[in-house]
């Protein structure tokens, strides 16, 4: 049996041919067709770099280019009610969103106003991630999320119900792209086997209100 050994040189020289049988370029990894998004650099984030998946939270900073268009390139900050506001587009939901997600949509509406925009999204600073419970807890205010977090942890780190807590219809306050959604949640039948509804997890952001 014959074995065949590339080095480095051959294989670039292969590739190489490849491309030029093709007629096609080489793509940069990252791009999509008129489009760029980058990622925070490892200094830039509180919380270190953030992935390409990671979902945009009120409070994180961001920096938006319109390639030739000093105008239009803006440093922004996701405000509370999880939108930035940009010159033509106007308000654009980015809370729920990834970096990637928000500037497809910008790149979307700039598209009447100018041909083929180019749009970078780079988160430059992440801020906490953290829910809310509020309402009938022992200890409510704000519960910092250090990885995934279910709402009965979220309770408990609240301290637990008051006396006068209603734990058939905990609600939860989430932020999405299309909007602000209410969830419900019921501790006793979480907390009598039904799994499912005991594993429901927490995005940053939410706000937990037990009445």
């Amino acid at each position: 049996m014959k074995t065949v050994t590339f080095t480095a040189l051959s294989l670039a020289a292969l590739l190489g041919t490849a491309s030029a049988q093709t007629g096609q370029a080489a793509k940069p990894i990252g791009t999509s067709g008129t489009t760029t998004a980058g990622a925070a650099p490892a200094s830039a984030s509180a919380a270190g770099t953030t992935s390409t998946d990671y979902r945009l939270v009120s409070g994180d900073k961001l920096r938006i280019e319109v390639y030739k268009d000093t105008q239009l390139s803006q440093s922004l900050q996701v405000r509370p009610d999880g939108k930035i506001t940009l010159p033509l587009v106007g308000d654009v939901a980015a809370a729920g969103r990834t970096s990637m997600e928000l500037r497809d949509s910008i790149a979307t509406s700039l598209k009447e106003y100018i041909k083929e925009p180019v749009v970078t999204v780079i988160v430059v600073e992440t801020a906490p991630q953290v829910v809310y419970v509020s309402g009938e807890v022992t200890k409510p205010g704000p519960v910092t999320i250090g990885g995934p977090l279910t709402i009965l942890q979220a309770l408990a780190m609240a301290g637990g119900f008051t006396d006068f807590a209603n734990r058939k219809e905990i609600l939860i306050l989430r932020n999405g792209p299309a909007g602000q959604k209410t969830l419900t949640f019921n501790y006793k039948d979480a907390i009598n086997q039904d799994t499912r509804r005991a594993a429901m997890l927490l995005q940053p952001g939410d706000t937990v209100i037990v009445k």
